[in-house]
C-alpha cells in the first residue's frame, strides 16, 4: 500500500500558499509593504539555505541558465504577494492558475514542444474563464484590459513568470536540485529589494518602516512556513506521478477561496465562479493528460 504522506505535503504546500495571504495583509497592516516584506523573508530564507548548503552558491555563479530562473521566480514571488495583499484573493490565485495554459505557448517557443489539439483546447478554455472573471456582465470583449485591476495585472504577470519558471526548470533538470533552489530563493530575495527600491523611488511603494515586532514576528513565521512548504514540495513531488501533483496542487484554489471568503477578503460572484471552473477544469485536464 503505497504511504499517504507525499499526498500530505503536498495538501500542507497548497494550504501554506493557499493562506499565504492573510500573513501578508497583516504585515502591510503593520506598515510593512507585501515587496519589503518577500526582500526581508527570502534574505532570511537565502541565509539559513546558504549555511545548510554552503556549496550550492558555487554551483549557482557557475549556471548562468540559474540566473534567468532566479529572475523568473523572483517576479513570480513578488508579483503573487503584492496581488494577494491588496486585490480580491479568490480573482488573484484564479489568475494566476492559468499557469498551465501560459506554459502550453511558453513550451512551444522555447521548447519546441508543438501543441497537440487538446493543448489548445484546454487554452481556450483557460482564457474564456479569464474573460469570465475579468469582464463585468454586458461588457464588450474590447473592454477586458480597461477592466484590469493593479492585483489583476499582476496575477497575469505571477502566472506567466510562474509558466516560465517550470519551462526553465525542465532544461535544467541535470543541475542540483539545492543549486536550483537557491537560484529560485535568491532570485526573490534580490527582486523583493530592488522592486521595493524602486517602487519607493516613484512613491509607488512606502518607504521601508520604523521596526515593528509585529510584523518582523509575521515575517519571521511565514519564511519559515514557506521553507517548510517548499520542503514538501520537493517531497511529495518527487514521490508521485506528475498527474497527481497537479491536481492535488489545485487545492490551492480551493484553501485559498474558501479562507478569503470567510474572512471578508474577496467576493464570489457567479461570473467568477463560472470563469473559475473553466480555468481549473483547464489545469485538472493538463494535470490528468500527464499520465
Amino acid at each position: 500500500m503505497q504511504s499517504p504522506l507525499p499526498v500530505f505535503a503536498l495538501l500542507c504546500n497548497a494550504f501554506l500558499w493557499g493562506l499565504s495571504w492573510w500573513p501578508f495583509r497583516q504585515m502591510q497592516a503593520a506598515g510593512l509593504h507585501p515587496l519589503w516584506a518577500t526582500a526581508l523573508m527570502y534574505t532570511l530564507v537565502c541565509a539559513l539555505m546558504l549555511l545548510a548548503r554552503p556549496d550550492s552558491l558555487r554551483a549557482l555563479l557557475a549556471q548562468p541558465g540559474l540566473w534567468l530562473l532566479a529572475l523568473n521566480s523572483g517576479v513570480n514571488n513578488m508579483a503573487f504577494n503584492w496581488a494577494v495583499t491588496v486585490g480580491d484573493v479568490v480573482r488573484v490565485v484564479l489568475l494566476f492558475y492559468l499557469m498551465p495554459a501560459w506554459l502550453v505557448l511558453l513550451a512551444w517557443r522555447l521548447l519546441g514542444e508543438r501543441p497537440t489539439p487538446a493543448a489548445l483546447a484546454r487554452l481556450a478554455l483557460a482564457f474564456g474563464g479569464v474573460a469570465l472573471v475579468l469582464l463585468p456582465a454586458g461588457a464588450s470583449p474590447g473592454s477586458l484590459l480597461a477592466n484590469l485591476s493593479l492585483a489583476d495585472g499582476l496575477a497575469l504577470i505571477g502566472g506567466l513568470t510562474f509558466a516560465m519558471t517550470n519551462v526553465l526548470l525542465r532544461r535544467l533538470h541535470a543541475v542540483p536540485g539545492p543549486a536550483r533552489m537557491l537560484a529560485m530563493f535568491a532570485g526573490c530575495m534580490l527582486l523583493g529589494w530592488v522592486g521595493a527600491g524602486a517602487g519607493a523611488a516613484l512613491g509607488v511603494v512606502p518607504a521601508f518602516p520604523a521596526f515593528d515586532p509585529r510584523w518582523a514576528a509575521v515575517a519571521v513565521a511565514l519564511a519559515l512556513l514557506l521553507m517548510l512548504g517548499n520542503w514538501a514540495l520537493q517531497y511529495g513531488a518527487a514521490r508521485l506521478p506528475t498527474a497527481i501533483t497537479g491536481v492535488v496542487m489545485l487545492s490551492e484554489v480551493l484553501f485559498a477561496s474558501l479562507s478569503s471568503v470567510l474572512l471578508g477578503a474577496a467576493e464570489l460572484h457567479a461570473r467568477t465562479l463560472a470563469g473559475g471552473a473553466l480555468i481549473v477544469l483547464a489545469a485538472l485536464w493538463a494535470s490528468l493528460e500527464n499520465r
